[in-house]
């Protein structure tokens, strides 16, 4: 594989031949494989949101926040769905796994099934079946989501002002409220979670002083008009918000359309 030709030529927007693909596909999977269900991440990082196949807005988050290896970063999942090049924003990410694994950390979100010390990033939220982070060490992951337990509160759960937990409207995961993520960050000595999965209009937005809220993909669905954004970590664990919009390009993406709920 000559990885960073093919990085080269999907940048600018080819397509990579069905056996190159799948060729990469086995490549990534054995390193993914090898990864622990709660990898470490050293700082500096930078922590990105949902992407839904926004690839022209993923090309610009590279531009705001860095290009990988010179930038580390974490993607909270959701790569795929929604936006119009999901195939594109997933093979890039692959391809940068697989030319930089130590450099990019890829998380799974809900969207894609059929799949730091001081920091937890996880695309969805707590879950009530989950105290610690060696218990969501031990989950198995290869497999599809399950529609309820700890791996789904995991990609589906979300933060409300509430104290405990309440049922989901999203008819899987919970929601969660302020005391058991004050709780869940004491006893697993966390100073933040990080999280991506909610539209979030002004891109990043804090729940409980516990929770941060990062989504990186601007004007989600090319209709909501909402900025995007970058949650970057320096060596000492220092915050840096890094925001951005759409690039010109998601005007020349867009086509017809069903009309698709949010909650999918």
């Amino acid at each position: 594989m000559d990885l960073d030709l093919w990085i080269s030529k999907v940048k600018e927007g080819q397509h990579l031949s069905e056996d190159e693909l799948q060729l990469l596909c086995e490549y990534v999977k054995d390193i993914l494989i090898e990864e622990s269900n709660v990898q470490p991440v050293n700082s500096p990082v930078t922590v990105c949101g949902d992407i839904h196949g926004q690839f022209h807005d993923l090309m610009k988050l590279f531009q705001t926040g860095g290009h990988v290896p010179e930038t580390n970063y974490i993607f909270m999942g959701d790569f795929v769905d929604r936006g119009y090049n999901s195939l594109e924003v997933f093979t890039i990410l692959l391809l940068l796994k697989a030319r930089y694994p130590a450099n990019i950390t890829l998380l799974r979100g809900n969207h894609e099934s059929r799949q730091l010390t001081q920091v937890l990033c996880v695309h969805g939220g707590l879950s009530p079946d989950i105290r610690t982070v060696d218990q969501i060490r031990v989950i198995e992951r290869n497999c599809e989501i399950p529609h309820e337990g700890p791996f789904c509160d995991l990609m589906w759960s979300d933060p409300e002002d509430i104290e405990t937990w309440a049922v989901s409207p999203r008819g899987a995961g919970w929601l969660f409220g302020s005391r058991v993520t004050t709780e869940f960050n004491h006893i697993n000595k966390l100073d933040l979670v990080c999280r991506a999965h909610q539209l979030v209009q002004e891109g990043l937005k804090y729940m409980f002083q516990d929770k941060g809220l990062v989504w990186s993909a601007p004007n989600y669905c090319y209709r909501c008009g909402n900025v995007a954004s970058i949650l970057s970590f320096n060596e000492n664990m220092e915050r840096e918000v890094k925001f951005f919009t759409e690039t010109e390009e998601n005007n020349q993406m867009r086509g017809p359309r069903t009309g698709v709920p949010y909650f999918l």
